[in-house]
């Protein structure tokens, strides 16, 4: 999973040695590469994501946004409890993802994140511990559906139970965290 897509990354940029951190010390870790790797900042990783503000009951486009909006505080969604922002990026492809959506949860007061992993149904146990063992707190609440017709598992989770979480932090960093937590899970899921 992570170690094919990672090596196929190195073979397709040769000349590339910045790398983010998790990527880097993975790389690092399994010897995918004898390069000097440098790191890049973690805060550039979604610098050209395409990004949309929508509203949560119609779905509908609010507006297309630059990557400067994620530098709004992750709690822009108190003011805004209509919406949703949806993220496309090219680096949800390591993890397994298209995109993900990131709203406030109107009845719980957390953070909600929904995607769909692109995982085999097979990984099912292991996608559940990782979930019981790693979303910690009070609000350890996570959906996972695997949906028949495109083979994909619909996961939902709280942010608000995912280490390192912080409700000062800006929606990009919360952005960060998220790939972070999923880089994480296709760790476990190839162990």
């Amino acid at each position: 999973m992570l170690k094919e897509k990672l090596t196929q990354y190195i073979k397709d940029h040769p000349k590339d040695a910045e790398f983010f951190k998790e990527e880097k010390d993975y790389m690092i870790k399994h010897q995918l590469t004898e390069r000097l790797l440098l790191e890049k900042e973690p805060d550039c990783r979604f610098m050209d994501a395409y990004i949309e503000r929508c509203d949560k009951q119609s779905e509908n486009l609010i507006r297309n946004e630059t990557s400067s909006f994620l530098s709004q505080p992750l709690v822009y969604f108190y003011k805004h409890k209509n919406e949703f922002v949806y993220l496309e990026s090219k680096w949800w492809e390591f993890v397994h993802v298209d995109a993900v959506s990131l709203e406030l949860d109107d009845v719980f007061g957390t953070y909600d994140v929904m995607l769909g992993l692109y995982l085999q149904k097979k990984y099912e146990e292991k996608l559940r511990t990782f979930l019981k063992e790693n979303l910690t707190g009070e609000k350890t609440n996570y959906d996972l559906i695997f949906n028949q017709q495109e083979g994909v598992w619909d996961l939902n989770f709280s942010l608000n139970a995912v280490d390192g979480f912080d409700e000062n932090m800006t929606i990009g960093e919360a952005f960060q965290l998220i790939y972070r937590f999923l880089f994480q899970l296709m760790e476990g899921i190839e162990k």
